[in-house]
């Protein structure tokens, strides 16, 4: 499988897009905080539009804490609104979830490991496939790039105790 590479400006692994379906998408960050604070700030869905910017509103349409089966409303930015829904959890470590748009099935990653004494990694991945994904890539692509940068760093921002994003 052939992969493209895109390197990022901060400390994060590279990021790499598939070139068959499903396209595949993927940052990690280093955040000097302990895989617990990172696991508190990630779990907690509704606060992500106050620390990300590539969320332009989540509303639960269950309630926490995170589980399977757990369900979204998301507006993320450069994307329409649909509902996601968990369908993998290991809390405190990862969870996954799904979307289903016309044409695009989506799946975001979310996981944090740890590195040492308050030290924690965190890889977001985001995979599309579909006939509207292949048809879509070039506008996904750089929807997911600039999402997952976003994220990431909101996300090392937050668990580290800094400010909200600018947006």
């Amino acid at each position: 499988m052939s992969r493209a590479c895109f390197l990022q400006r901060t400390q994060a692994r590279p990021v790499w897009a598939s070139n068959t379906l499903p396209m595949k998408y993927e940052r990690s960050i280093e955040i000097a905080a302990p895989p617990e604070k990172v696991w508190e700030v990630m779990a907690d869905l509704e606060s992500w539009p106050s620390w990300t910017a590539s969320f332009k509103s989540l509303s639960l349409l269950d309630p926490l804490p995170i589980r399977e089966g757990l369900r979204a409303k998301v507006a993320v930015k450069g994307g329409p609104t649909g509902t996601w829904t968990v369908t993998e959890c290991e809390p405190g470590r990862q969870f996954t979830w799904k979307n289903k748009a016309p044409g695009v099935r989506s799946t975001g990653y979310h996981a944090v490991e740890p590195l040492g004494e308050n030290r924690s990694r965190v890889t977001l991945r985001a995979e599309m496939e579909g006939l509207g994904a292949l048809l879509l890539r070039p506008m996904l692509a750089r929807v997911a790039h600039r999402n997952l940068e976003m994220e990431s760093e909101g996300l090392k921002r937050a668990a580290e105790g800094g400010s909200a994003p600018s947006r």
